[in-house]
């Protein structure tokens, strides 16, 4: 049964509008280290690793945070689990304030990083109120939260000029604490923990919702996750030290830079859900990976000077991406990763139907581990290899890897299926008998 068929329009429209606010609070907290981060950077002196670190330390606990939040989710409702990760959220970040270690900082962002477990609730939250027609849309809408990266990237720089970064942690700590008592008072339990409560039964246990993890398509869908997911939050929170470092830019014009490929990252998530409930989640996969692997081959290519010895002598020439184009086709990818994100998800409610918190959480949280890791390797490259453009070099191999399993997988699926189709074709025009008759 679905447990939101006695649902009104009223309600539906209500627990996705203010779980879609809550979440774009969350995210925008979560990557907050993009932008005040970088002045933390310069009073520790931080070298691009230790910087790397710093940013995504909030993603690791988001992200480890997923899988155990959807299941929280699962067995006691998305409205008590989400105020409480954004109460605890709130505190963490008004915490910042108070200390002045690199360490200290280190285990605050700890704290912060919860604010982005709120993905697996919501997702989880947010299905259990649309029918199955329907969630590739609502989950598109929730996910518009992404948008919160780009919140951060276009206020938090004016409001770092303004009042400096204590006062920016500040604000966002006080957003967040009045989002969350808003959202308890304007919800309401979810019908799947409404019908437990009404019947009786029991949520099934953490062990039993894990059963779905043994399937290697689980798996699948999280690399596709890593990569949409994973590099939006990572490129969100690597690009302003990027514009300032490669095009040395100021701050300010860098955060909105940023925006400009952080924004379409957010909004066009929507569009991916209703592409994947009219199209297919496949289809959209496949132009998102395909337009992926083009545009980080191209932001890849580093700045290069060539010398042809010609017939009368040299002729030299560079090559490089200006900052114009660069830009455009930031906004491509983020535009492209936003319709992948959707097209992930959707996936989730029709193979998993009775474990999108558990399978909601590990695609998440490995996709959340994207963020994580990737600011890290960016540093690491960029301290080993001295080459801007690496981090995109990086994304490529991903992005590629990730098609190249798509493709394999979905042969393999529909040769499995149509086994008729794919044995050596019966061609009767090969037999001795047949070709004497077209002889005679």
């Amino acid at each position: 049964m679905e447990f939101c068929d006695n649902v009104t329009s009223g309600q539906r429209i209500r627990a996705l509008s203010t779980c879609t606010i809550a979440f774009t609070a969350c995210f925008a907290v979560w990557t907050i280290f993009s932008i005040i981060g970088i002045r933390i950077k310069q009073e520790l002196a931080l070298p691009d690793t230790l910087f790397g670190i710093l940013v995504a330390t909030p993603i690791l606990t988001g992200s480890l945070s997923r899988l155990a939040l959807g299941i929280w989710t699962d067995q006691y409702g998305g409205r008590l689990v989400f105020t409480l990760i954004m109460l605890i959220s709130a505190v963490a970040t008004w915490m910042l304030t108070w200390v002045n270690t690199y360490y200290m900082f280190l285990l605050v962002a700890l704290g912060i990083g919860l604010a982005g477990g709120s993905f697996a609730v919501g997702i989880a939250y947010v299905s259990t109120w649309y029918p199955r027609s329907l969630q590739g849309t609502a989950l598109g809408i929730f996910g518009m939260g992404n948008v919160g990266a780009a919140v951060t990237n276009f206020a938090a720089p004016v409001l770092l000029i303004a009042i400096g970064w204590h006062g920016v942690a500040k604000v966002y700590a006080i957003v967040l604490f009045i989002t969350a008592i808003v959202f308890w008072l304007s919800t309401e339990d979810d019908p799947a923990l409404l019908y437990r409560k009404k019947t009786g039964s029991k949520p099934a246990g953490a062990l039993k919702q894990m059963e779905s993890l043994q399937y290697l398509q689980v798996w699948r869908f999280s690399l596709y996750y890593f990569f949409v997911f994973g590099a939006f939050v990572a490129l969100a929170l690597w690009l302003p030290r990027y514009y300032i470092g490669a095009f040395g830019l100021d701050i300010k014009t860098a955060g909105m830079l940023t925006f400009l490929y952080s924004m379409p990252g957010g909004v066009f998530r929507a569009l991916g859900g209703w592409m994947s409930d009219k199209f297919g989640a496949r289809q959209v996969m496949y132009v998102t990976l395909l337009a992926c692997v083009l545009c980080t081959f191209i932001l890849s290519y580093p700045s290069t000077e060539y010398t042809v010895h010609g017939i009368k002598g040299d002729i030299s020439f560079h090559i490089s991406i200006g900052l114009v184009p660069f830009v455009l086709l930031t906004v491509v990818l983020g535009f492209f990763m936003s319709l992948g994100k959707a097209a992930v998800y959707k996936h989730i409610p029709v193979y998993y139907p009775n474990h999108v918190g558990s399978v909601g959480g590990i695609v998440g949280l490995v996709g959340g581990l994207g963020g994580f890791i990737l600011p890290i390797l960016f540093g690491i490259m960029n301290d080993v290899l001295q080459i801007w453009t690496s981090c995109f070099m990086l994304l490529f191999v991903i992005t590629a890897v990730a098609l190249v399993w798509m493709h394999v997988s979905i042969l393999k699926l529909d040769a499995n299926k149509f086994p008729d189709v794919h044995k050596p074709r019966y061609l009767p025009e090969l037999e001795s008998g047949v070709r004497q008759n077209e002889r005679q």
